[in-house]
C-alpha cells in the first residue's frame, strides 16, 4: 500500500525538543527514517549535527538507541553491530548507520567502502547539508561549484561535488537511493523497501541547512523543492542493478521541463558571488546529468 499522509504511522521516536537549527531539515527527515524502521532499530553515528539532535544521554531526543562512534568509523561500527545482534539471534532489529556529507564522502568513506565490499547487512543513510556544517560550515566533498563555506575562495568553491550515490553504485549493492527532506514520504518508501533487502543498503537525502546555505528558516522545505525542480538533485533508486526515477524526478522527467538553475542559485547567500562562468558551467553539468538518466531511467 503506497503511504500517505493519512496511513503514515502516528508512532514517534524523535521527540519534542532537540537542539538543532530552525528549519532543520535533517529533523524532518529522521522523524520519518526511524517511522519507516518502526523503532526496532540501531543507529551508529559519528560527529556531526545528527549528534547534537540526540543530545547526550539521559537527556536525548530520541527514544531509540543510538552508538556514537569515531569520526571514520561509521561503517565499522556498524559491522561490529551486525555481527553482535547476529550472534545474539536479535533478527528483527535493523542497523542504521548515519553520517553527513562530511562523515561518508570524505572522513568516512574508507570504512564505509569495505563495509560494503563485503556485504555487511546494514542500512546506511548520508544526510547531505553540503558541508561540514557542525562546525561552522566549510567545504566538504558534497559542496557544489560556487558555493561559499569558510574554507573556499572569494568566488567559492571551484569543483562539481562527489556522485557518492554513484561511487556506491559500483559497490554492486543490491539497493542505492536519493531522496530529499522536502519529499518525505519518498524516503520514507524507500527506507521501508531497503528494511526487507539484506546486504548493504545506501540513501542519500538531500538536506538542506538554512544558516550555512543563508536562506530563511522558514524555506527549507522551498529550497529542497527547487533543487529537484532544477535537476540539481534527481530522485531515483537502484534496485538489483534496475534504475528508475522516482517522485518528482519521474513527474519532471515526464513532462521535460526543468527550471534553470539560477533560479535555486537566488535563494541562497552561500551563491552571492558566484561568477557567470560558473553559473554556466553548473547549468550544463546538471543537463548533461539529467540526460544521463533520462537514458538509463526504465520507468517511462
Amino acid at each position: 500500500m503506497k503511504v500517505n499522509a493519512v496511513n503514515l504511522t502516528e508512532t514517534e521516536y524523535v521527540l519534542p525538543g532537540n537542539r538543532t537549527c530552525p528549519g532543520c531539515a535533517l529533523t524532518l527527515a529522521y522523524r520519518h527514517i526511524l517511522k519507516a524502521l518502526d523503532g526496532q532499530v540501531i543507529v551508529t553515528v559519528p560527529a556531526s549535527c545528527l549528534t547534537v539532535l540526540h543530545g547526550m544521554y539521559p537527556i536525548t531526543s530520541v527514544n531509540v538507541p543510538c552508538v556514537n562512534t569515531p569520526f571514520a568509523s561509521t561503517g565499522a561500527s556498524a559491522t561490529g553491530l551486525v555481527a553482535g545482534l547476529r550472534a545474539t539471534g536479535r533478527k528483527e532489529i535493523t542497523v542504521l548507520a548515519m553520517a553527513g556529507d562530511g562523515g561518508t564522502h570524505d572522513i568516512g568513506i574508507q570504512s564505509l567502502s569495505g563495509a560494503a565490499e563485503r556485504q555487511e547487512d546494514f542500512i546506511y543513510i548520508c544526510y547531505d547539508n553540503e558541508g561540514y556544517m557542525n562546525t561552522g560550515n566549510q567545504r566538504s566533498g558534497s559542496t557544489p561549484l560556487g558555493a561559499i563555506t569558510g574554507t573556499t575562495p572569494i568566488l567559492g568553491k571551484r569543483q562539481n561535488p562527489k556522485d557518492i550515490a554513484a561511487i556506491m553504485e559500483a559497490h554492486c549493492l543490491p539497493y542505492i537511493a536519493t531522496s530529499n527532506s522536502s519529499y518525505p514520504l519518498d524516503l520514507y518508501e524507500k527506507v521501508r523497501k531497503a528494511k526487507e533487502i539484506k546486504g548493504t543498503r545506501f540513501i542519500h537525502v538531500f538536506a538542506p541547512c538554512a544558516p550555512g546555505w543563508q536562506f530563511p528558516y522558514s524555506d527549507t522545505i522551498k529550497i529542497g523543492q527547487l533543487a529537484v525542480e532544477t535537476g540539481l538533485v534527481v530522485l531515483y533508486e537502484v534496485e538489483n542493478g534496475i534504475f528508475r526515477l522516482t517522485s518528482a524526478s519521474e513527474s519532471l522527467a515526464r513532462k521535460g521541463n526543468l527550471k534553470p538553475v539560477r533560479e535555486y542559485l537566488a535563494k541562497q547567500g552561500r551563491f552571492k558571488n558566484i561568477a557567470e562562468e560558473q553559473i554556466s558551467q553548473l547549468q550544463d553539468w546538471v543537463n548533461t546529468r539529467w540526460e544521463c538518466y533520462i537514458d538509463r531511467a526504465t520507468n517511462f
